[in-house]
C-alpha cells in the first residue's frame, strides 16, 4: 500500500500561502466535547445553589422591632447611623438570603411601607428582623 504514495512521501509539508496558519488552541477546539444538554449545567447549579429561609419573628420581637423602629424615625434628624438586617427574597427559587446596610435613615415610606436610607436604599419593612445602633442604647 505504500507504494502508492512512494512519490509524495519526501516532500516538505505544504504551507498554504492564502489561507494563515490555525492558532494551536483553535484547532484544539475544534476537537473539544460537544455540549448535547446546553443549559443543563447551569440549571444543576441553580439547584445547588443554598438560599436561607424566613426568618418568622415572634409577637415580642415584633414588639421590640417596633419599639425600635420608632426611636430610629425620632432620631433621624441626628444622622445617627444604624445598621438593618433584612430579608431578600431570591427572584429564582424559595427563600432568599439576609443583607444588612449601615447607614443613616433618611424617612419612611408609609405608603409603599419601605424605610428609605440616605444612600438611596429602600427596605420593606416587613422584612426587617433587626435595627441595631447607638441610638438604641437609651433603650437599656
Amino acid at each position: 500500500m505504500t507504494e502508492r504514495y512512494e512519490d509524495i512521501i519526501g516532500l516538505p509539508h505544504h504551507v498554504s500561502e492564502r489561507h494563515p496558519k490555525m492558532a494551536l488552541m483553535d484547532r484544539a477546539a475544534q476537537f473539544s466535547p460537544f455540549a448535547a444538554l446546553a443549559g443543563y449545567g447551569d440549571a444543576l447549579e441553580e439547584t445547588a445553589r443554598l438560599t436561607d429561609s424566613r426568618i418568622v419573628l415572634s409577637e415580642d420581637e415584633k414588639s421590640a422591632l417596633d419599639r425600635r423602629l420608632q426611636i430610629a424615625i425620632r432620631q433621624a434628624s441626628k444622622n445617627e447611623k444604624i445598621s438593618i438586617t433584612y430579608f431578600v427574597p431570591d427572584k429564582e427559587k424559595d427563600g432568599g438570603s439576609y443583607a444588612t446596610i449601615t447607614g443613616i435613615l433618611k424617612r419612611i415610606d408609609e405608603y409603599t411601607r419601605t424605610i428609605c436610607m440616605a444612600d438611596g436604599t429602600e427596605i420593606p419593612i416587613e422584612e426587617i428582623v433587626q435595627i441595631e445602633g447607638d441610638i438604641f442604647n437609651v433603650m437599656l
